[in-house]
């Protein structure tokens, strides 16, 4: 009994991997059997987060044990952001976006993986986005919340400075993180990650990241030019990205990509809404021929008002196309033409 609690102790703790890849050290968690037939899914964090601040709740819902059961699962910090990473020495050269999405390969490859469902937040989706442009044929899939593919332009970087001037690094990346109205109501989930940030012993990390994140390129992508696989984009109706989401989805191939608008889920939908975010999770992967619809929970069944998922057979694969939400349960989902904004 003693080794079996153990055993189901460290399968919920992970196993935590320091992984030297060409451009230094990363910091990943697996969960899982390592190599499947399966895609892993594969999450990167936000600024000012770790995997565990930004994944564990989501993560650890009841309902996403469904599908945690059935795929392997990696965790990664981008560098010196883990819990309880040590401070980078003063003059330390902080990897760009680029660079950090250059590490992911010699990961899935330290874990014997072939391709992945990534999931990403924030800078994290950045990341994982920059990653899937340049190895389209390692990712199968992508959960992007709060994904904002521009650059700074001037005035963004002009209000940066002054905020930097006015406002701590710790309130700096609070408004990144969280909706004006959590920050108003200064919410449980704000003041934790207050606390947390402010105490943290790697600051300097979590600095150095937050100025490499302003410093980002555009991402360049158009509907010609785009991710080959389907696409989930996700946003909260009060988030701070909002609008970076909106103007991500005109620019992606309408037949390929989801667009979930969240009402009342503020800036870390994946923390305040783990259940419509699992919801919404189960039909885009079962869209991608990898779920079973009887494998559906008794939430999904049980809603009045549902999320229905279109998609269509691509050879042996399902691709999905859209989500939609109806205001009544059985309402046929839209054409896989188009890409629907979904509030629910």
């Amino acid at each position: 009994m003693d080794a079996e609690l153990a055993a189901r102790i460290l399968l919920d703790q992970g196993q935590e991997h320091s992984i030297e890849t060409p451009h230094g050290v990363v910091h990943a968690t697996l969960h899982g059997a390592g190599a499947t037939r399966r895609p892993a899914i594969l999450t990167l964090h936000d600024v000012g987060q770790d995997s565990k601040s930004c994944f564990s709740t989501l993560f650890k819902f009841e309902e996403m044990q469904e599908i945690v059961k059935n795929f392997t699962l990696i965790h990664i910090d981008t560098p010196g952001q883990e819990e309880g990473a040590a401070a980078y020495p003063a003059g330390y050269q902080y990897p760009s976006m680029e660079t950090i999405a250059e590490m992911i390969p010699t990961v899935l490859q330290f874990f014997n993986i072939r391709t992945v469902i990534g999931v990403g937040v924030g800078a994290g989706a950045y990341i994982l986005s920059k990653f899937t442009l340049a190895n389209p044929d390692s990712v199968e899939g992508l959960v992007l919340i709060n994904i904002d593919i521009q650059a700074r332009g001037w005035i963004d970087w002009a209000a940066q400075k002054l905020s930097s001037v006015t406002s701590s690094l710790t309130e700096q990346i609070l408004t990144h993180l969280f909706s004006q109205e959590e920050m108003s109501a200064n919410t449980d989930l704000v003041q934790s990650h207050r606390d947390r940030i402010s105490k943290a012993s790697n600051l300097v990390n979590i600095e150095l990241l937050w100025k490499n994140y302003n410093s980002r390129r555009d991402l360049n992508i158009d509907r010609n030019s785009t991710f080959k696989c389907p696409v989930m984009l996700v946003v909260g109706d009060q988030a701070p990205y909002e609008d970076a989401a909106v103007e991500c989805n005109s620019k992606m191939d309408p037949t390929t990509t989801s667009f979930l608008k969240m009402a009342d889920a503020g800036g870390q939908p994946q923390l305040t809404q783990p259940a419509k975010l699992t919801e919404a999770f189960k039909y885009f992967i079962q869209g991608m021929g990898y779920m079973a619809s009887s494998c559906m929970t008794r939430l999904s069944r049980s809603r009045t008002t549902s999320l229905s998922s279109s998609y269509s057979m691509d050879g042996s694969r399902s691709r999905s196309r859209t989500l939609s939400q109806g205001s009544q349960g059985g309402q046929m989902p839209p054409s896989p033409s188009q890409t629907m904004e979904v509030s629910c």
